[in-house]
């Protein structure tokens, strides 16, 4: 598995200075199991935070950091790659392929096993789990039919998602296994599925989104999205 599409910088430099909802942190440590490129992405953004920090007087953590993450991706662009530390009965796992363990960044919130997962129906072609605990922000996993249009839809905030089976294709492109979709406000799209086998995913959002067709306006009360 070599994803194609990563989160953004600033994501990883949030995630590493603990400043994601639980949600959010999930999916993207979801994304860093099985992305290299990332979790050296990653373990630069911790690096240097903790030089940041070192350097300056204690401040109000709120008002520090904005300059913070600034100056945390400029100087990510000048960190050389470190190659990750892999290891580990998990890591065994994700070479292999246990088909029924769940990605371990994901157990807290959905259990362990593929097979004991208890979807339930939203819409034609369209089942969902929530999150078996509160994360502060809506955390779901989705499991959409093969060759299943989604309604055109935008976003109230921000939104990742990381595919863990199957594909789907919408205006960024093509998005299978291990790719993470790291979108905004300004992003509007319409993920159409690819033939085959359902595409399942994981994603956390912090705003509800918005669709201008007036159906799926009429049902987005119903599955709360």
């Amino acid at each position: 598995m070599t994803p194609r599409h990563h989160p953004d910088e600033a994501t990883l430099v949030s995630y590493a200075a603990g400043a994601l909802s639980d949600g959010m942190r999930a999916v993207a440590a979801t994304h860093l199991e099985v992305c290299s490129h990332c979790r050296s992405q990653l373990a630069g953004a911790e690096r240097i935070g903790g030089v940041l920090l070192s350097q300056r007087q204690p401040t109000d953590a709120g008002d520090r950091f904005p300059q913070l993450r600034a100056e945390m991706l400029a100087r990510l662009d000048a960190t050389p790659q470190v190659k990750p530390v892999l290891g580990g009965k998990d890591d065994a796992i994700a070479r292999t392929g246990d088909t029924d363990l769940l990605p371990r960044s994901l157990r807290p919130y959905f259990g362990s096993s593929w097979r004991a997962l208890r979807w339930r129906w939203t819409a034609p072609g369209v089942h969902m789990i929530r999150s078996s605990r509160p994360t502060g922000d809506n955390l779901i996993m989705l499991k959409i039919a093969p060759g299943k249009s989604m309604p055109v839809h935008s976003h109230g905030g921000a939104e990742l998602t990381q595919i863990l089976k199957g594909a789907y294709d919408d205006a960024l492109g093509h998005f299978g296994p291990g790719d993470m979709a790291d979108l905004d406000g300004e992003t509007e799209h319409q993920p159409i599925t690819s033939p085959g086998v359902p595409c399942i995913c994981v994603a956390a959002l912090d705003a509800p989104l918005r669709f201008p067709g007036w159906f799926a306006r009429k049902l987005q009360p119903l599955v709360r999205l």
